[in-house]
Parts: C-alpha cells; sequence; structure tokens
C-alpha cells in the first residue's frame, strides 16, 4: 500500500515554525545590542521563515477542503500555490534584504558592539536550526520509503516538505556564514567583513528560493503523480487477468491527491455488463492499495 505524508508534513511544519520563531526573537536582540548587518539580516531571514511556515501550514490544510461545482477536482493546488508564494518571500524577503542590508553597511559601515553576544546567539541559533533539520530529515525518511535522498528529492509531489528543507538548509548555510564572518570582524576590528557575511547570506537565500520555485513551478503547471504510485498503478494493472492490454495511463498530482485516467482493452469473451462490473472491481482495488488516488476514469477501447 502506499502511503500518505500528511501528518510527517505537518509535524516538519511544526518543527520549523517553532525553532524559527525562537531564534527571530533571539536575533533581534543581538542585531539591535551589536549593530550587525549580518546579525539584521539574519533576524529578517527567520521571520520570513516562521511567516512562512504558517502559509504553508494555511496552503496544507486548504488543500484539503473537499470538492465542489466549481472546483470538481479539490483544492489540491493551493498548495502548490502557497509554497510558490514562499519561495518569493524567501527570495525578496530574504535574499534580497540580505544583500541591500549588507551593501548599505559597505556604504557606511558602523563599529560593532558586544559581538560576543551575537556569536552565543548564532551559536544557539545553530542548535535549534540543527533541531528543526533533523526533523525535517527524519519526517522525509518516513515518507521517502527505500528510495535514495536525491531520488526522493527529485520527484517527490510533497512541495511543503521541499519548502521546509530548503529553508533549514538555507537557515544552517546562513548562520555558518554569519558567524564565520563576525568571527572574521572580531578578529580584525574590521565591520566590512559583517557586511559581507550579510551579502553572501543573501546571495545563499536567492540561490536556495530559486531552486524552491523551480521544484514547485513543475507542481503548479501541473505534474504527473509520484513514480513509486505510477509504479503501484501499473502493477495492479498488469495483474489483472481481465485486462488484455493497456494503451495509456494518465496520472496528474493535485497536492495530496491523485487523479488516474486509463485507456484498456478487456478481454474479449467479457460481455458488456461483465466488463462493467469488472472494470468496477478495478476502480475499488485501486482505491484501496492507493489510499490517495482519489479519481480513477477507466476507458474500455479495443485500439489506442
Amino acid at each position: 500500500m502506499v502511503g500518505t505524508s500528511h501528518d510527517s508534513t505537518v509535524r516538519a511544519i511544526l518543527y520549523a515554525f517553532i525553532a524559527n520563531f525562537g531564534i527571530a526573537i533571539a536575533k533581534t536582540w543581538a542585531a539591535w545590542l551589536t549593530g550587525s548587518g549580518s546579525m539584521l539580516a539574519e533576524a529578517i531571514h527567520s521571520y520570513a521563515d516562521t511567516g512562512n511556515q504558517v502559509l504553508l501550514y494555511l496552503g496544507l490544510k486548504q488543500s484539503l477542503r473537499p470538492p465542489d461545482e466549481e472546483h470538481p477536482l479539490g483544492y489540491g493546488k493551493l498548495s502548490y500555490f502557497w509554497s510558490f508564494i514562499v519561495a518569493i518571500l524567501l527570495f525578496s524577503m530574504g535574499g534580497l534584504f540580505s544583500i541591500y542590508e549588507g551593501y548599505h553597511k559597505l556604504l557606511h559601515p558602523e563599529p560593532l558592539v558586544h559581538v560576543w553576544v551575537a556569536i552565543m546567539v548564532l551559536l544557539f541559533a545553530l542548535l535549534l536550526e540543527g533541531g528543526s533539520l533533523f526533523g525535517a530529515i527524519r519526517e522525509i525518511r518516513k515518507v521517502k520509503g527505500d528510495r535514495p535522498f536525491r531520488e526522493w528529492l527529485k520527484h517527490t509531489r510533497n512541495s511543503e516538505l521541499v519548502v521546509v528543507l530548503g529553508e533549514d538548509v538555507g537557515a544552517q548555510l546562513g548562520l555558518m556564514l554569519a558567524l564565520a564572518f563576525l568571527g572574521l570582524a572580531l578578529y580584525t576590528g574590521n565591520p566590512v567583513y559583517d557586511a559581507m557575511g550579510s551579502i553572501c547570506i543573501g546571495v545563499v537565500l536567492l540561490v536556495i528560493s530559486a531552486f524552491v520555485g523551480w521544484r514547485v513551478r513543475s507542481l503548479l503547471v501541473g505534474r504527473s503523480a509520484d513514480p513509486e504510485i505510477q509504479d503501484a498503478i501499473e502493477a495492479i494493472l498488469l495483474e489483472n487477468p481481465d485486462i488484455e492490454r493497456v494503451f495509456k495511463t494518465i496520472t496528474i498530482q493535485f497536492g495530496p491527491d491523485t487523479m488516474l485516467a486509463v485507456k484498456i482493452k478487456m478481454n474479449s469473451s467479457l460481455t458488456i455488463n461483465e466488463a462493467v462490473e469488472h472494470i468496477n472491481a478495478l476502480e475499488r482495488n485501486l482505491k484501496e492499495r492507493i489510499p490517495k488516488l482519489k479519481w480513477c476514469f477507466i476507458e474500455p477501447d479495443v485500439t489506442d
């Protein structure tokens, strides 16, 4: 049976929200106390990530709304829409602001004070973000099964987990860059290194937001189901003795749900009524063994 990933996604979002909100408050205090541009960039980044988790959860809940007359295939793609919005916010509020803040500090450098406070906050943030990243990876392992991580990342249709993973990785890289450049500023006494750190953090966030946006774009346009689901569908069709040939199989992913359309050639010895009964039984079998297969349209034919 192909499982679902809703609970794992909710937990990953919750881990990230708690970590980012706590870190954002700590970074804001440290940025105000030290005057560090890198720390301010990191604080804005954490606030953006906190808001992003709210948007991801909103999209996840809205995607579960039942179909209606105006939306007969449901609202599943709303999760992709909000994931794309998150990628844009990560680009603008995170990446662009960090680069702007670093550029401003380069033009108007200011001496840093109480740098040790910022360093302590960054070390604390690394621990919290590490816990969030560990939680996200643990939930991904639950849904990816035996597939290698790179294969899951390439084929997954779970946009929320991809976004959370991207944010957590970006946060870890940003924290390490901020820590390194603040250390250089403290060692040399030159605040220019702090400004350079802010710019580097911004570049990292732009790269990650571009990757997340690219991954979600294909889902917004319309993408087939996960290869794991497609393989399960093919296996069920091939094991059915009443099917002589499978002409065409089309799957489309709608958030957590999948739609299937199949054109098949039934055993020629079956009457029309018998063929209809066998098709109905096949549809029930498919939905029982693949829980997220919400729509199933099977067309009997003699040619493709």
